[in-house]
């Protein structure tokens, strides 16, 4: 029997409004019961195992969450990998090198040519006449600092490490007494223990008479661990007291040299130079006789003047450091103390030096190697004179040197030259390492 369209279309429609009018009721007026299947209820200890919660709901102890263990696995896994990171990174950190860190004072000239020529650091502000300068660098496994200039008192310097290197002018009796208070200063750090580790770097005297330093030194009773100290001392034993050399007059503002392809073969219009005071009776007399009589002081760029100037001027060092560019030899003959400035300085244009080798008056050390050991221990291709008599042989060879021959010597000593400080800076690197932080 066929049922009438009219009639299942008033069917359907009455199935749809009953069901919607009982999915209602249960949305808007039945109490909510949620499956087991989507419930994941937080466990606390606030209502007892088969209680009722403040909303009706039953309290079920043991709610069941379907990617628990898919959790617990994944944080499981997670805290594994943090816990390698954490071991990975305490043995790189147990293997990486230890670094140290040491403060330099300079107090004295001489810091200017350790700093900027040896450890070839850098100095913030670069203005030479700057109140206070400093710097920061690294060697080896020590982080050096440097703090210089007339700013730099005591008790105002910011002293962030144990381990200092104070940078001294011993030549003369003003300069000691200014570097014995500052000494005095430096004790107090090390009784306080602010200070445990003690190097000075001593411009000596020009005749090796040092006495006053002596008590300072540790194995004299003092704190001083390390003393630097430059000219022949016979108080060098390479433990606790070490050579060093004496460099370019920073204090006259010699500048660094950084050689360039002009400085190596350039054609230099003189033999030789000598710009400097030449005393009465001296062998700089001597020398420049020797220049006069055998008609070569026009061919060596020479200029005496009689009294010694402290402090050149900007047309003075300009004219030195032209003499020094210009010539191909530089006459060293010696004043107080064999070493000198002037090898230094020749050193930086590439101007051979010719040095008078003979030991000057004075308690400094007189041993075969005496006077210039640590140059000639380091292979220094100066030519060596002991009488400025044999100069006029000495010019006559050069003439004779071809232009190849110069620029290969030229190039030869500036090579020289860059790996002695080179070498200067690991040797005063590694004597800080070993004495400061062998313990450590």
């Amino acid at each position: 029997m066929k049922i009438p369209k009219r009639k299942l279309f008033l069917f359907i429609i009455f199935a749809y409004v009953a069901f919607s009018l009982y999915a209602a009721y249960n949305v808007f007026f039945s109490n909510k019961v949620i499956s087991r299947v989507h419930r994941v209820v937080k466990k606390t200890s606030s209502a007892p195992a088969g209680g009722v919660r403040d909303g009706g709901a039953p309290f079920v102890a043991d709610d069941w969450n379907p990617w628990e263990d898919e959790e617990v696995e994944y944080n499981s896994a997670l805290n594994k990998k943090r816990k390698a990171f954490k071991q990975y990174m305490a043995h790189i950190d147990r293997n990486k090198p230890k670094r140290y860190k040491v403060q330099i004072w300079g107090k004295a000239a001489i810091g200017l040519y350790l700093w900027e020529h040896v450890l070839e650091g850098p100095l913030n502000p670069t203005d030479k006449v700057a109140q206070w300068r400093e710097g920061e660098l690294q060697s080896g496994k020590v982080d050096f600092s440097f703090y210089t200039g007339p700013a730099v008192v005591q008790g105002h310097v910011p002293l962030e490490m144990n381990s200092l290197v104070l940078v001294l002018n011993g030549r003369e009796q003003q300069k000691v007494s200014y570097s014995m208070r500052w000494l005095e200063h430096v004790q107090a750090l090390v009784q306080s223990n602010t200070v445990s580790h003690v190097a000075v770097v001593l411009l000596g005297n020009e005749r090796c008479n040092n006495d006053w330093i002596a008590p300072h030194l540790k194995r004299n009773g003092g704190f001083v661990d390390l003393l630097f100290l430059i000219y022949d001392s016979p108080w060098v034993n390479d433990k606790d007291v070490f050579q060093w050399p004496l460099g370019v007059a920073t204090y006259r503002e010699f500048p660094m040299i950084r050689p360039n392809a002009q400085l190596i073969t350039s054609n230099r219009p003189y033999l030789c130079n000598f710009l400097g005071t030449v005393y009465k009776n001296s062998s700089r007399e001597v020398l420049m006789n020797v220049l006069k009589q055998s008609g070569l002081d026009n061919e060596c760029l020479t200029t005496a003047r009689e009294k010694w100037v402290p402090q050149e001027t900007a047309d003075s060092l300009r004219q030195y450091q032209t003499a020094l560019a210009q010539s191909e030899l530089t006459l060293c003959p010696v004043g107080i103390n064999t070493e000198c400035y002037r090898i230094y300085e020749a050193c930086s244009y590439g101007s051979v030096p010719v040095v008078e080798d003979v030991l000057t008056p004075g308690n400094c050390a007189a041993g075969p190697s005496s006077p210039l050991r640590l140059l000639k221990a380091a292979g220094a291709p100066f030519i060596f004179v002991s009488d400025w008599r044999e100069l006029p042989a000495i010019l006559e060879r050069e003439r004779g040197m071809s232009q190849e021959q110069r620029v290969d010597r030229r190039r030869r000593l500036l090579e020289w030259y860059s790996g002695f400080r080179q070498q200067m800076k690991e040797r005063f690197t590694e004597v800080i390492e070993e004495n400061f932080f062998k313990t450590v």
